[in-house]
């Protein structure tokens, strides 16, 4: 099942920075850890993920370096900055408290010892 476009705008920057507080990564190997990780659920494209990295770039949360990847091709890996850490921490607090509100009011019920 496709998750509509209103909840993917909120769901999609926190999920980038989580992969990125695990590593640097380009583009398109962040589209594929997406949809990987997800099972399908956060897959997004190019056209979806570029611009919402540009985004997060301008507000400082990750920044990007040109690097000569194992193939020899350059390609732009980005990493997570202190602000981004920062905010992610932030978006990960609203993550779990909307998820436990959920929760309580029945939409979540294979949660509830996960929650607790």
């Amino acid at each position: 099942m496709r998750i509509e476009s209103d909840l993917m705008r909120g769901a999609g920057p926190t999920a980038v920075l989580k992969l990125l507080d695990h590593r640097h990564m380009y583009g398109y190997e962040l589209v594929d850890a997406l949809a990987a990780r997800t099972d399908g659920v956060l897959a997004m494209g190019q056209s979806t993920l570029y611009p919402l990295l540009y985004n997060l770039e301008a507000k400082g949360f990750i920044e990007g370096a040109w690097e000569k990847a194992e193939s020899g091709r350059e390609r732009k890996y980005y990493r997570l900055t202190a602000t981004g850490r920062k905010r992610l921490a932030d978006e990960t607090a609203q993550w779990q408290r909307l998820a436990g509100a959920m929760k309580e009011i029945g939409v979540l019920p294979l949660l509830a010892g996960v929650m607790a």
